[in-house]
């Protein structure tokens, strides 16, 4: 066994309800992981020190099913959009606004609606931008930084990094990989942001402190991670242009490599850089959603237990449960197309499987119109993945290899930076 196969790179992720981590071989391979709840350390899912005891906690369940020393690399990823400010030495000085927080500030989003290129992700209530708008006045603030920067922070004592993907939201321009000049005339004040560097490019080495409190080796790697969104397509082994991701839960979400950006706010569509490509992706309000609003998920096993896939009822469903969609077609009036409905209940299901494909192969062919590539190959995530007459009907609507995924944990795309970054720093 030579060197290289003995090293192992770790990946983090923390989500909105707990952490879980992952070691990973240097051919992909997860040979440990662990898992930790945020309600086990707080009852406050904004609390930092509640997510930082909940990564500690799956870090060292995962470090106890291997040898600590040959971990060579370790990456974190965090929900995007989640942003606090934090004093010089990384402690927060007010409760950090999650992804989903809104700043209610109407000057504050008028100040980006007025300067932000309209491709930007820097616009609305919940960007990045307008979390630092206003959080830049608190006294003896030093960054605002996103949550993964703040946990990576903890690893190398430096709370002013950040990455491209959680950086997209807060302004940051993918194609110059700059800060651009009209963050400054939104009235921000640019030197609160943090420095940027491409998700899985080597930051620094490990801390004396964390490399003692978790028994790692003192020239241990730590990799610029990404957002959990994009973290969860490179778990599924996606890599080349014109692989595709499917995540078929409550609602449908396309995402596609690129080998150029897309950026379509008219959609909500903009690209994250990984590497030398792109990632772009879609969420319409089809999917789960409209199952449920029809169906128990025993009655859907049922029932397609009964459907032939390979023959098409004939039906033209484009299934929602109420008007109004944003991806592939961006019309908040968009009706539900659902009739005529059958009688038989399983002709029926079989119709709102064909609908969201056929809403799923849409999207597709929108990137590509966009300017991605044509869709080569396709992995599915989500529940609705594990229905195989479902799957069969998509197949045969895209007409694309389907191929397996590697992973669903989110942990593992992050794992799969940490491998980048530690053969680019030379430790792998």
């Amino acid at each position: 066994m030579s060197g290289d196969d003995r090293k192992l790179v770790v990946g983090i992720d923390l989500g909105t309800s707990g952490a879980r981590a992952v070691a990973m071989a240097p051919d992909g391979v997860v040979v440990a992981s662990g898992a930790a709840k945020l309600s086990s350390f707080s009852e406050d899912h904004r609390d930092p020190a509640g997510w930082w005891k909940a990564v500690r906690a799956a870090l060292n369940e995962t470090l106890g099913g291997i040898d600590r020393r040959s971990v060579c690399a370790l990456a974190i990823d965090g929900t995007s959009g989640t942003t606090l400010p934090v004093d010089k030495a990384g402690a927060p000085l007010a409760a950090p606004m999650m992804y989903n927080d809104p700043v209610l500030d109407r000057a504050l989003l008028d100040a980006i609606a007025a300067d932000a290129p309209r491709e930007s992700a820097a616009h609305g209530a919940t960007s990045g931008l307008a979390k630092l708008l206003a959080f830049q006045s608190l006294p003896g603030v030093f960054r605002v930084i996103h949550q993964a920067d703040w946990l990576a922070g903890h690893f190398t004592g430096l709370y002013d990094v950040s990455d491209e993907n959680n950086a997209l939201k807060t302004g940051y321009d993918p194609v110059s990989r700059s800060w651009p000049d009209w963050i400054a005339m939104t009235g921000a004040r640019v030197e609160l942001l943090p420095h940027v560097l491409p998700a899985g490019a080597p930051v620094a080495s490990i801390s004396p402190a964390a490399a003692e409190a978790f028994g790692l080796s003192s020239d241990t790697v730590i990799v610029a991670g990404t957002t959990d969104g994009c973290a969860s397509f490179l778990a599924t082994g996606a890599d080349q242009p014109g692989d595709g991701v499917s995540a078929l839960g409550t609602t449908l979400t396309v995402k596609m490599l690129s080998d150029r950006p897309l950026f379509a706010p008219e959609y909500g569509l903009y690209s994250h850089r990984i590497g030398d490509m792109w990632l772009a992706g879609g969420a319409s309000n089809s999917g789960g959603v409209v199952l449920a609003e029809h169906f128990s998920s025993e009655r859907i096993a049922v029932l397609s237990a009964e459907i032939d896939p390979a023959v098409h009822t004939g039906l033209d469903y484009y299934p929602l449960v109420k008007p109004g969609e944003r991806f592939p077609i961006a019309d908040p009036d968009f009706p539900p197309r659902m009739s005529p409905r059958p009688a038989d209940e399983a002709t029926f299901l079989k119709a709102i499987f064909e609908g969201i494909a056929g809403v799923e192969s849409l999207a597709y062919q929108r990137l590509t119109a966009l300017g991605g590539p044509t869709l080569r190959s396709l992995r599915s995530v989500g529940g609705g993945a594990k229905n195989a007459t479902w799957t069969a009907i998509r197949s045969r609507r895209l007409g694309v290899p389907f191929l397996p995924v590697l992973s669903e944990e989110a942990a593992a795309g992050t794992a799969r930076l940490a491998l980048s970054g530690a053969r680019k720093a030379g430790v792998l």
